[in-house]
């Protein structure tokens, strides 16, 4: 825990997989860490709490991810998945996490459509 926010960049993935250390992990949000909110089918939480929590804290920490090929998860990538998010969020905070935050982290270039 005490490493982590002096690394460069680092991105957790599947929503940090379980609540077993969860205070942690939102502390580390807050320093900065990046969450991806990918695997839904993988993790042992409840996701609409969870990416609530995280966008809470930080709005700009989450990332969504479709995780494929998944074949080692008791659930694949689905389209609810999004819609998961998008629920969660809304339209104008989910749009962050399908783009606008991982543009800014992994410092791409911003195209128009």
């Amino acid at each position: 825990e005490d490493k982590i926010p002096a690394l460069p960049k680092v991105c957790i993935d599947h929503l940090g997989i379980s609540d077993s250390n969860f205070e942690i992990l939102l502390n580390l949000i807050r320093d900065g860490l990046a969450i991806k909110a990918t695997g839904f089918g993988r993790v042992d939480l409840n996701v609409e709490e969870t990416i609530r929590e995280i966008h809470k804290v930080s709005p700009d920490a989450l990332m969504f991810g479709t995780d494929l090929p998944s074949t080692r998860a008791r659930r694949v990538y689905s389209d609810q998945d999004f819609y998961t998010v998008l629920d969660v969020l809304g339209e104008n905070e989910a749009q962050k996490v399908f783009s606008e935050n991982a543009i800014n982290f992994y410092g791409l270039e911003k195209t128009q459509a």
